[in-house]
């Protein structure tokens, strides 16, 4: 089963998040970059799937020439190769073009003899929210499409570079599990907490560096970012109460600790 994964290339805020003078983007002139825990989830099930298969796994983004350096982190774990579609301010567009412009690509590698049998995404993007590219993808292939999918399990019978088969997915709905099946070729966005995503070996981190890259160039927005605006929650504030120093402070923690039920008077 041949698998296309698509990632994007992400602020890493595990810091402080400003936006940019727009407030319609984060602003990561002083972040560094990564991908969202859904498309490293993503990526795993993609490579255990091959692997089960006998299988590829390609990776692919939409962003600046440093989103190489996801692609090669994505081929450093189990990834055979990369699809870099080079847009210098991937914020001007928007769902519906990030779709149409993976759609473009993956109808160009079907030409060129590459179909792919399965395409994963996240589930939605961890720096705006979007929850559509995935959707807006499968009805773009007219491919039947899942969103919120934790785990995968290949149904056989797939030919391969877009052959027939089916494939088990597992979710966390309202009611509980849910499980489905699905024909092959599909889109479905994945959710984390399924898999753990592996670390990268020194082998991988070798094998990355000399991994293909194919490059295209992508064109320009069509529909466009339609998005308003972006808004930081407002900063949570603490109030410490110094009960007081030494000795002095036993009667007053007594007080709170009576307070609050932890002991009786």
């Amino acid at each position: 089963m041949d698998i296309l994964v698509c990632i994007k290339r992400i602020p890493d805020i595990s810091g402080q998040v400003t936006l940019d003078a727009s407030d319609t983007d984060i602003d990561d002139s002083s972040l560094g970059h990564t991908t969202s825990a859904h498309e490293e989830c993503a990526v795993e099930l993609a490579i255990q799937t091959a692997a089960a298969t006998d299988g590829t796994v390609t990776v692919l983004t939409v962003g600046p020439a440093e989103a190489v350096e996801q692609l090669r982190a994505a081929v450093a774990v189990g990834a055979n190769d990369g699809i870099l579609i080079e847009a210098e301010d991937p914020g001007a567009f928007g769902a519906e073009d990030i779709a149409q412009i993976i759609g473009d690509v993956i109808r160009d590698r079907a030409e060129q003899g590459q179909s792919f049998d399965l395409v994963l995404l996240g589930n939605d993007a961890a720096d705006t929210g979007d929850f559509q590219v995935g959707i807006r993808l499968a009805y773009d292939l007219e491919y039947p499409v899942l969103t919120g999918i934790q785990t995968l399990t290949s149904g056989g019978d797939s030919a391969g570079s877009g052959g027939s088969g089916t494939i088990e997915a597992r979710g966390i709905g309202p009611t509980g599990t849910e499980v489905f099946a699905l024909e092959l070729p599909a889109v479905i966005a994945v959710q984390e907490g399924g898999v753990d995503p592996r670390y990268p070996s020194i082998t991988g981190r070798m094998k990355a560096k000399k991994a293909r890259i194919a490059e295209y160039e992508a064109p320009e927005p069509g529909t466009g970012n339609p998005r308003i605006g972006l808004e930081l929650p407002p900063e949570k504030t603490s109030e410490v109460t110094i009960l007081g120093e030494g000795p002095d402070a036993a009667g007053a923690l007594v007080d709170v600790l009576e307070e609050i039920g932890v002991i009786r008077s």
